[in-house]
């Protein structure tokens, strides 16, 4: 299936448990999106608590889109149209605000740059500011603070609790507003017809693609009915049980790089099998000269490749250091194959001229990474850019490619 959209939650999906998207994980879903897949991020984070993760995958380049509030917002992330907003209705504030009194929990709400609540001490307000790295503005009166129609409320406190005032609230409110624990200590009340797969229905009708295009991933409770929305549905290995049970397949955890195992699957591994594989060429290029520095292809499309090599013996200059001229032959390397999956089979391609910048050394026991992309496809030569990183992604060289395209006699 040729997927063309791959939907994330964040909180124990993209991000490990230090609320972070992991070097490989971030990587993968770049290179994705240079394939032209593009990403849509859908949370019951505030806008504010996605933008940053949004801004760090390079969404506003690739044209994705970002789904707030557990989809009560919706917002282009190129143009930042909001395509689509629905608030709650403010007279229920006093209502929410009476219950979780009652029941000895805590109500908060958001404005644009801050979440609001009675009681900033309370662990799980804490925690939801830590998720979000989002301000704490504490006010006397939440009922009267809240004098606006908020996107959402959420009610947070020991799972016990919320179970029982989930019910009640269901029952009472049933028809008026959604309600549904996002995670076992926080309970989401939303405005009627919101969650994530009816706000994605709505995003798919208006962008013109189907749910058989899309593969969803997500661990919580909220993430339920996109998972099974989608073409492709996903759970992660840290997803409630529910969730895993719903899944077309469950990939690794969230401090697994699942999101990047997922996608390697699905995505890359289908991209792979219409060419020859990259095991292929580097079992039959290792008696070459990419053979004899330890140059081994991980991925290869006619406009993407990436390879890694060694800073060992081979590589090295005396001084321990990686040595430009191994940079160099690593860069036309990943742009000549390039090139030769570009090209039709009456074309050959014939390497013309390389140059690089190198700004910074890798050392003897390194494995750099080096990235290809073509910036330039003629119809007599190919450009490309081939940026050579370290294991912890320090760029070390820059790399200019130019390739001639000739015809076959």
């Amino acid at each position: 299936m040729n997927y063309k959209y791959i939907v994330l939650d964040l909180d124990g999906t993209l991000t490990n448990s230090e609320k972070e998207i992991t070097a490989h994980t971030h990587r993968t879903i770049l290179k994705a999106q240079h394939l032209g897949v593009r990403i849509i991020l859908a949370s019951g984070r505030p806008t504010f608590g996605i933008t940053p993760l949004a801004k760090a995958l390079e969404l506003h380049h690739y044209n994705g889109y970002v789904l707030a509030f557990n989809g009560g917002k919706i917002i282009n992330c190129q143009t930042q149209e909001v395509m689509y907003e629905k608030v709650l209705d403010a007279s229920y504030i006093p209502y929410l605000y009476k219950q979780a009194v009652k029941n000895g929990v805590t109500i908060i709400s958001y404005d644009d740059e801050s979440i609001i609540t009675e009681d900033p001490s309370d662990i799980y307000v804490q925690k939801e500011a830590f998720l979000n790295k989002m301000p704490v503005r504490q006010v006397d009166n939440f009922v009267e603070a809240i004098n606006f129609a908020p996107s959402k409320c959420l009610i947070v406190g020991e799972p016990e609790k919320l179970v029982k005032l989930e019910k009640e609230l269901k029952r009472h409110l049933d028809g008026a507003l959604e309600v549904y624990r996002s995670e076992p200590y926080f309970l989401e009340i939303v405005p009627l017809h919101i969650d994530k797969a009816k706000s994605l229905s709505l995003l798919f009708e208006k962008i013109g693609t189907t749910k058989e295009e899309v593969i969803a991933i997500g661990d919580g409770f909220n993430d339920l009915s996109m998972i099974q929305l989608a073409g492709k549905g996903i759970a992660m290995a840290n997803a409630q049980e529910s969730v895993k049970a719903c899944a077309d397949y469950v990939t690794l955890s969230n401090e697994e790089d699942g999101v990047a195992h997922a996608i390697e699957k699905f995505i890359f591994a289908e991209t792979q099998l219409s060419k020859i594989t990259v095991e292929q060429i580097n079992e039959r290029s290792k008696f070459a000269l990419m053979g004899n520095l330890g140059i081994q292809f991980t991925f290869a499309t006619p406009t993407y490749v990436e390879a890694t090599m060694p800073v060992d013996e081979r590589t090295r200059q005396p001084f321990g250091v990686l040595h430009g001229g191994a940079t160099l032959a690593l860069g036309e390397t990943v742009a000549g194959l390039g090139s030769m999956l570009a090209c039709s089979p009456e074309e050959m391609v014939v390497g013309m001229q390389v140059s690089g910048n190198h700004v910074a050394s890798a050392h003897e026991g390194d494995t750099v990474r080096a990235v290809g992309t073509i910036i330039h496809k003629g119809k007599s030569s190919h450009v490309w850019n081939v940026d050579v990183f370290t294991s912890t992604d320090k760029l070390v060289s820059s790399i200019r490619v130019i390739n001639s395209v000739l015809r076959k006699r």
